[in-house]
């Protein structure tokens, strides 16, 4: 807690009263609002939190951007098993380009933070000491109730990811258990019965499988353990998975992978193994990313609407309506080569 003075909470707040709060001098409070790198971090959030928490309008004085936007908009990548997840994931970089573009309709700047988030302290920080006035989450990891407790402030934020039970805050993103089952359902008709699921355990990919899971049951065929594998978002992840199953010698005729990317690792490690794409075996993605309709073969996915998605994160962040309901967007599926029909 901040010790309190005699200035209260919605008045009208000075840089002497900033000073005397933080305990600092004026001519601190002046170079730290304006982000001044003689100021430490420590301090910078220290005062910036205070100019939130006591409705100080630091912003008139602060440049709105080289081209004299409305504001900004931050995006922040959170952790999920224990990594910061990575800028260059051809999905997220499709996606920040959807809300820079949904920003720039706005007349908003947008930022891609550096921090990546790992508890609710790190969450709270990123809302709360921003100069941005509208803080963007791609992925929720297992920040979910962190997330949830974060609702609980006047923050302006919202998230890209799934629709989980008992969720207080806005998160937008696509109907990921019909995603799933759309693709299973797809390689169940055309005859595949051995169907592998690669995925991680994110709230993302459990939907999915949940919907794979969901259209074996449909079609009266038992789910075997053994074609379920958790594999991390990558390329190389994807490969590795396939490989292995193929060294043990498990029976398999279709893939439905989470990501576009780790359905290209696995087509890369069947043609290695000299399988043969899709006579052998069918694959299926999810994300439609520009790569899937470069591959060889290209690659039939899950569409996911990421301009829709830009743009709801966009206006739900910057508008504050967190807590309103979360956004499910629809999801196609896109026939190309890799699945065969």
């Amino acid at each position: 807690m901040h010790a309190m003075t005699n200035v209260q909470r919605g008045s009208t707040t000075t840089l002497e009263d900033l000073a005397k709060l933080a305990g600092v001098s004026v001519s601190t409070v002046s170079r730290a609002l304006n982000d001044q790198p003689s100021i430490s971090t420590r301090t910078k959030q220290r005062i910036w939190s205070l100019a939130r928490e006591h409705d100080y309008p630091f912003r008139r004085y602060m440049p709105a951007g080289p081209i004299g936007a409305e504001g900004s908009i931050a995006i922040v990548l959170p952790r999920t098993h224990g990594r910061a997840l990575p800028f260059s994931h051809p999905f997220f970089l499709e996606l920040i380009a959807a809300i820079g573009e949904a920003a720039r309709d706005r007349n908003y700047d947008f930022i891609v933070s550096h921090v990546a988030p790992a508890n609710y302290e790190d969450l709270y920080l990123a809302v709360t000491t921003s100069r941005a006035q509208g803080v963007i989450f791609l992925g929720q990891g297992e920040l979910h109730d962190a997330f949830n407790r974060l609702a609980t402030t006047d923050a302006p934020f919202s998230v890209w990811g799934a629709d989980i039970h008992g969720r207080k805050y806005c998160s937008v993103g696509s109907d990921n258990i019909m995603g799933g089952r759309k693709a299973t359902l797809h390689l169940l008709r055309m005859g595949r019965r051995s169907i592998v699921f690669l995925g991680e355990t994110d709230p993302e990919a459990t939907q999915r499988r949940r919907g794979y899971l969901e259209a074996l049951q449909s079609m009266g065929i038992e789910q075997d353990p053994r074609l379920t594998v958790p594999v991390h978002f990558e390329l190389e992840s994807g490969e590795a998975a396939v490989a292995q199953l193929i060294r043990r010698k498990v029976q398999f005729d279709g893939i439905v992978a989470s990501s576009d990317l780790i359905a290209l690792g696995a087509i890369r490690s069947l043609k290695l193994a000299g399988y043969s794409v899709p006579k052998d075996v069918s694959v299926i993605g999810y994300d439609d990313m520009l790569l899937s309709r470069l591959s060889t073969p290209s690659l039939s996915t899950i569409k996911q609407d990421t301009k829709k998605a830009g743009r709801l994160l966009v206006m739900r962040a910057l508008e504050r309506a967190q807590h309103g309901p979360s956004e499910r967007l629809p999801t196609d599926l896109i026939i190309r080569e890799s699945c065969g029909g």
